[in-house]
């Protein structure tokens, strides 16, 4: 899961070199290329047995896809209309979500130490992102409610893995989130303004930034607790900024760097006594 989030939190360095494709564009291919490699992923691994797998998803995996699809689709979207500050922060609220969701469809028991886990990487997002929490207007408003969207699917999307990944196999509800989403930004993409070199990142963004990572995600889901899931995702959150650093010059602020280690500590706080009382 560590290794997701790493992998997720690659795709702001990676799109600041893009050359003509933007928002919607942007999402059509990635989501594209995210089902491809699933789909050669699937027929590598299981040959003749990848459309049957595909084909058994069954409730579980249907409403996987679409949650999957939701979460492709409606973050390029929120970008459109506010700020990435105010995306994030609406983003963070992910691992509350589904806890709650957790205790009440799965009756899972959520430990006090993920309780105040939660609490205090939240609020270390709020650090983070608090400079550029704009003033709201009426489409910035919109576009934090079209965020909301995100880990909303995100929390049900955990729990439908941990209720039906022990019985199916959910990785192929990622191709179906790949491809529901491209159909989805498609007539919006249209036309295309990607160059050669934009296609290529965007090949590289759909197949390590968003196609395997699902896939490790919903190997994951197998072995962590829900919360415990969404706590290690925001990992995302905090690694963003600083390959934007690294890789395109956006030093990072003050706030962004005390806010990360914040939620860092969080993480690790939450991970070392799992461990421990393990």
């Amino acid at each position: 899961m560590i290794i997701a989030a790493t992998l997720w939190s690659m795709a702001g360095v990676l799109t600041r070199h893009l050359e003509a494709a933007r928002d919607f564009e942007v999402t059509f291919w990635r989501s594209l290329f995210a089902a491809i490699y699933v789909a050669g992923a699937m027929l590598w691994q299981h040959k003749a047995q990848a459309l049957p797998r595909l084909l058994a998803v069954g409730r579980f995996g249907m409403i996987s896809g679409a949650m999957w699809a939701i979460m492709f689709s409606c973050f390029m979207i929120a970008l459109t209309m506010t700020t990435v500050a105010n995306t994030l922060i609406v983003m963070s609220i992910s691992p509350l979500l589904t806890a709650l969701f957790a205790r009440i469809f799965l009756h899972q028991q959520i430990a006090a130490r993920t309780w105040l886990a939660i609490c205090v990487a939240t609020a270390g997002i709020f650090w983070m992102f608090i400079d550029g929490f704009s003033q709201l207007d009426a489409r910035g408003l919109a576009g934090m409610m079209i965020a909301l969207g995100v880990p909303l699917a995100a929390a049900v999307n955990v729990i439908s893995m941990k209720k039906g990944g022990h019985a199916v196999d959910l990785i192929p509800a990622v191709l179906i989130g790949g491809v529901l989403s491209a159909l989805a930004m498609l007539p919006m993409a249209w036309p295309f303004q990607a160059s050669l070199h934009d296609l290529l990142i965007l090949a590289l963004l759909g197949f390590f930034q968003l196609g395997f990572p699902c896939m490790l995600m919903v190997r994951a889901a197998r072995s962590l607790s829900a919360p415990e899931l969404s706590l290690l995702a925001l990992l995302e959150v905090l690694l963003g900024p600083i390959w934007a650093w690294l890789g395109a010059g956006e030093v990072p602020a003050q706030a962004t760097l005390l806010g990360g280690s914040v939620v860092l500590s969080a993480l690790v706080f939450n991970e070392l006594l799992a461990l421990r009382k393990a």
